[in-house]
């Protein structure tokens, strides 16, 4: 049996795709990623194969740069941090002028190498990332039955009533006037419309007889899976299309002896990361830093593209690096700070630590509201929130009640049992029915 993946050039991307593919490659099947150069690396660490098929103009190796960039990339990262810094609503503004370049980069001809990766590798099964419009588009185009793999929160894939880019849930600490929203919901329709503009276009151009899609931000395969704890997304009213739920994808990572040793302390800890792309917020990680210092916590922090020295003095007793091995930090963590970005969120909650949720962009106020609601931590504006309010969202996180920590125990548990890559080869082989 072969599988084919297929995920856009970023390191957040490839990771928790080519981590289910590890199912199918430890049962003994052949797995070829596609996806473009940068990620090579992370692909081979695997232990998989790789086929060139870049899906859009940037990459993203482990941490984002905007100097490392295409130069119209970089501008468009540069306008996206000036963003976040101006709020909520200036960002996901932003982001949404954004998507008409962005998500659908040569969507005919990424689409036509697509059909040339799947005619080459002749798959048994195919993984796609939600977010690989053009291959969707043309797997779909084609009649080809794929998985499709919501990296996101699960609004990522509007249901009835939702636009793509507003999310459906804020969290407390955001409030946003009505005329705002309304304004944002406009403006992500009128992108929606032209997005599934685009999409038809280049439909037709591939098959002249395509059906058109009423809105392709919500056209998805048969087969979705989401990459999300199902008790996370219980009780927020949303119906979704049949769907399998994996958790987290959660990954091995090498053994660090540095980072062994540091663990070997013993002493509890915060784990703190903005991801790849928002570690540049270094203002705001400075800020938790200082917190963390007033708290008596000792940290564990992966500054990214952040400049270090932004933290401010650091304690002997404290880990910082530019990167980290994430999972395996968490796995010991007291708390932790993160962005919101589903990643960090689903590892975290998949090891049972509760979170501060400092969110700036996309469904990162989607997840974080879902955090909020189930009560398994705290959700701050990283914009307002001073060094004074974060020690004491600190304080709280670490002292949660019993029942969200009982949830957390219970989700924890549910996936150790049950791993995401499991679950996902069960429903696309049909060895077993989950929903």
């Amino acid at each position: 049996m072969t599988l084919l993946v297929i995920t856009p050039d970023y390191a957040s991307h490839v990771l928790p795709l080519a981590t289910l593919a590890t199912a199918w490659r430890d049962a003994g099947s052949d797995v070829v990623v596609a996806t473009g150069p940068a990620t090579a690396a992370v692909v081979a660490g695997f232990g998989l194969d790789r086929v060139d098929l870049p899906l859009g103009r940037g990459s993203n190796a482990g941490v984002m740069r905007a100097g490392e960039q295409p130069k119209d990339e970089a501008a468009s990262l540069e306008g996206f941090f000036d963003a976040t810094r101006r709020g909520m609503v200036p960002t996901l503004s932003y982001q949404a002028r954004e998507r008409l370049t962005d998500l659908m980069w040569d969507p005919v001809g990424r689409a036509r190498r697509t059909l040339e990766v799947v005619e080459q590798v002749a798959p048994d099964a195919i993984l796609v990332d939600h977010l690989a419009f053009s291959a969707r588009l043309a797997l779909q185009t084609a009649g080809i039955a794929y998985g499709d793999v919501v990296l996101g929160h699960p609004s990522a894939l509007p249901v009835a009533g939702e636009v793509y880019g507003c999310p459906p849930a804020w969290p407390g600490a955001f409030t946003p006037s009505s005329g705002e929203l309304d304004d944002l919901r406009l403006l992500c329709g009128e992108v929606a419309r032209r997005f599934t503009a685009q999409w038809n276009a280049a439909a037709r151009e591939l098959d002249p007889a395509a059906a058109e899609t009423p809105d392709a931000f919500a056209s998805h395969g048969d087969t979705v899976l989401y990459n999300y704890p199902a008790a996370l997304a219980a009780g927020d009213g949303r119906v979704l299309p049949p769907h399998a739920f994996l958790g987290s994808t959660r990954r091995e990572e090498r053994v660090d002896d540095d980072v062994e040793r540091w663990l070997a302390d013993g002493e509890p800890y915060a784990y703190v990361s903005f991801g790849s792309f928002l570690s540049v917020r270094d203002d705001v990680l400075a800020r938790v830093a200082e917190a963390l210092r007033r708290v008596g916590l000792r940290a564990a922090v992966a500054t990214g593209a952040g400049d270090p020295a932004a933290l401010g003095e650091i304690p002997a007793t404290w880990l910082v690096r530019d990167v980290l091995p994430q999972v395996r930090l968490l796995g010991g963590a007291a708390l932790a700070v993160t962005h919101g970005g589903n990643n960090s969120v689903t590892e975290a909650v998949g090891q049972g630590v509760p979170l501060l949720v400092l969110p700036f962009s996309t469904d990162q106020f989607a997840g974080a509201a879902a955090v909020e609601r189930r009560g398994i931590g705290r959700v701050l504006d990283p914009n307002r929130a001073g060094a004074a309010a974060l020690a004491d969202a600190i304080r709280e996180v670490l002292s949660l009640g019993a029942a969200p920590r009982g949830l957390l125990d219970d989700i924890a548990r549910e996936q150790a049992l049950r791993p995401g890559p499991g679950i996902a080869y069960d429903v696309l082989t049909g060895a077993s029915a989950t929903s």
